[in-house]
Order: structure tokens, then sequence, then C-alpha cells
């Protein structure tokens, strides 16, 4: 099943793209919920975590690293949240494995 954001790898549609290296991309969300919203996909589709396999572990690894490094590249020194939603009742839409890195205001916890 393609998702968009098999189409914003493919380049099909228009993202605002703040990393790439091989294994991931990074780019903003186009519905933020904070001042900074980016999300960080890996290149091979994982539809969720849930369905990660072992093969998986360098690039889950990648993906927090990543996360890290971007986070650090637009500035958020006062600290940031990485949320992974799992699955539809955790309010996952998009059925490709992705990290939301949310930041720029104090956040709130519980978060929903």
């Amino acid at each position: 099943m393609t998702t968009i954001f098999d189409k914003i790898i493919r380049r099909q549609i228009p993202a605002s793209i703040v990393y790439e290296d091989d294994l991931t991309l990074a780019f903003k969300d186009v519905n933020p919920q904070a001042p900074v919203h980016l999300l960080v996909i890996p290149k091979e589709p994982i539809p969720q975590l849930a369905q990660a396999e072992p093969s998986h572990q360098a690039l889950l690894g990648h993906l927090l690293l990543v996360a890290q490094r971007v986070a650090a590249e637009v500035g958020l020194t006062n600290g940031y949240r990485l949320v992974i939603n799992n699955g539809q009742d955790a309010g996952q839409t998009v059925f490709h494995l992705h990290i939301h890195i949310l930041g720029g205001r104090p956040l709130a916890w519980p978060p929903g």
C-alpha cells in the first residue's frame, strides 16, 4: 500500500525537508501540533512499530539518532518530545513508521 510518505520519499508530492540521508527523511509536519513539529521516517516502508523485525534494529536506532540530530539543528535546546503512534487506537493515521519531534514550547503531561 502506497502512503503519502512513500510519495514524499519519491518526490511525487512536495514537503519541507529538513534532513535526508540514505536511510531516512525528516520534514515539517503539515498539521503542526507545536511550534516545531517535524517527522522522521525511514525510507524503507515499515507500516508501524509493531511490525518492525529484529532485522530493523539498526534502522530503528538510526531513526532515534536522526531525531536527536534534527532536534539540535532546529534549536530545540530546552527539550522536545518524540512520539511514535502505533496503530489506529494510538492515533496513527499514516501507516508508515514515523517519529514526531515536538517542541518549541512547554509540553504538558499526560499528553492525551
